[in-house]
């Protein structure tokens, strides 16, 4: 009975640590496309990126009808590439929910956004994250924005 005993703990152990090792490999990726998004770095983003991202943004207009935005990965990084050097966008994580399935992954990150030091909206992103051949690509992104509701 022991050595059962043995077996289901060590089993249990390897399948918590590659869960959690696949866990901190899924939020490098993340947090390394940040990287590449506070540093301006085109180079840096595409690294996370699968060859194909749909990227798009869920909010409420100023009437207060529900927007389902699609937009383009290619608009996004030509605007990184092309901001003012006088333009400080930070984007703070504010937590990260990741749940892991063999070779996909979904991220939740709650954030803050700030223009210049000046708090703009708040909101989450979620990231769906594909593992190809042994690196984490982010391939699906979809975001939430708003001004309301968020912690000062």
């Amino acid at each position: 009975m022991k050595f059962y005993t043995f077996l289901f703990i060590s089993l249990f152990t390897l399948t918590m640590n590659a869960q959690s090792s696949a866990k901190d490999e899924v939020k490098a990726t993340i947090e390394k496309f940040f990287d590449g998004f506070h540093k301006g770095d085109t180079t840096i983003i595409k690294s996370t990126l699968a060859n194909q991202v749909v990227v798009q943004t869920a909010f409420k207009n100023g009437e207060g009808k529900d927007i389902l935005n699609n937009g383009s990965m290619e608009n996004f990084l030509k605007a990184i590439a092309t901001r003012p050097e006088d333009q400080k966008w930070d984007e703070r994580l504010l937590s990260y929910s990741i749940q892991v399935d063999g070779n996909m992954a979904n991220a939740w990150t709650p954030y803050e956004f700030w223009f210049n030091g000046e708090f703009r909206h708040c909101g989450v992103n979620s990231f769906q994250l594909f593992k190809d051949n042994g690196t984490w690509k982010i391939i699906y992104l979809i975001d939430t924005r708003r001004r309301a509701g968020c912690k000062d």
